[in-house]
């Protein structure tokens, strides 16, 4: 098999992968941004079988977008014990950046190009200039954008993995703390309409930190390049 062949098959494969993705998701789109965890995880036969259907839970919604994360944080915060929740819902995050990440590697940039700009979110994503860096990764996440959206992104980008995944959990992770420890009354102590408002006031002073510390390194880089 020469290497056009395979280069063809490859391309074949990423845009089978990619169509099926996008139908399912287009013919149950109704039924997955409703779905009912808690009733799922109530009928599950054992504690073991909870834990397994929300794991699956989040692999779907890695690999689908659209399914709400808040209905799986708040669900196994009212399924298990606070440290058991905490530890499944870290499973399940770890699960589901990973499988996206992958995602995104495999379908490379310009399948993943085509996937994000039929979003609002995704074509947002696409103008944002996102590097390796720990820090830019950290606030991409805890800003609260579409978790799975940016995770196909930077697994298309080729993004360093463990400065990824790392900066992924330590991102993530508070709010779904927050999501699973309080359950619904999260809405009632948080109005999520002010959370929003803040994060949103909270991006511009972010870039502009970044932006100070850039001319600040590169002042730096330059002097002591004259010295």
């Amino acid at each position: 098999m020469t290497q056009k062949t395979k280069n063809a098959l490859l391309l074949a494969a990423k845009v089978a992968v990619a169509a099926v993705i996008l139908t399912v998701v287009i013919l149950n789109y109704e039924k997955l941004t409703n779905l009912d965890v808690r009733a799922i995880v109530e009928g599950a036969s054992s504690v073991y079988a909870a834990i397994a259907i929300i794991l699956g839970i989040f692999f779907a919604k890695s690999l689908l977008f659209v399914i709400p994360a808040s209905l799986i944080y708040l669900s196994v915060g009212m399924a298990f014990s606070p440290l058991t929740a905490i530890l499944v819902s870290f499973a399940g995050i770890s699960i589901e950046v990973i499988a996206t990440y992958l995602l995104g590697l495999f379908l490379g940039g310009d399948t993943v190009n085509k996937l994000l700009s039929k979003s609002k979110n995704g074509q947002k994503l696409l103008k944002m200039d996102i590097t390796n860096k720990f820090s830019v990764l950290f606030v991409t996440r805890f800003t609260g954008l579409p978790i799975d959206f940016t995770s196909l992104f930077l697994g298309a980008s080729k993004c360093n993995i463990l400065k990824y995944y790392s900066a992924s959990v330590l991102g993530i992770m508070p709010r779904v703390i927050v999501f699973t420890l309080l359950g619904d009354t999260v809405y009632e102590l948080i109005p999520m309409d002010l959370l929003i408002k803040l994060i949103i006031c909270a991006i511009p002073v972010v870039i502009v930190v970044f932006v100070v510390k850039y001319f600040v390194d590169r002042k730096k880089k330059n002097e002591v390049k004259e010295d």
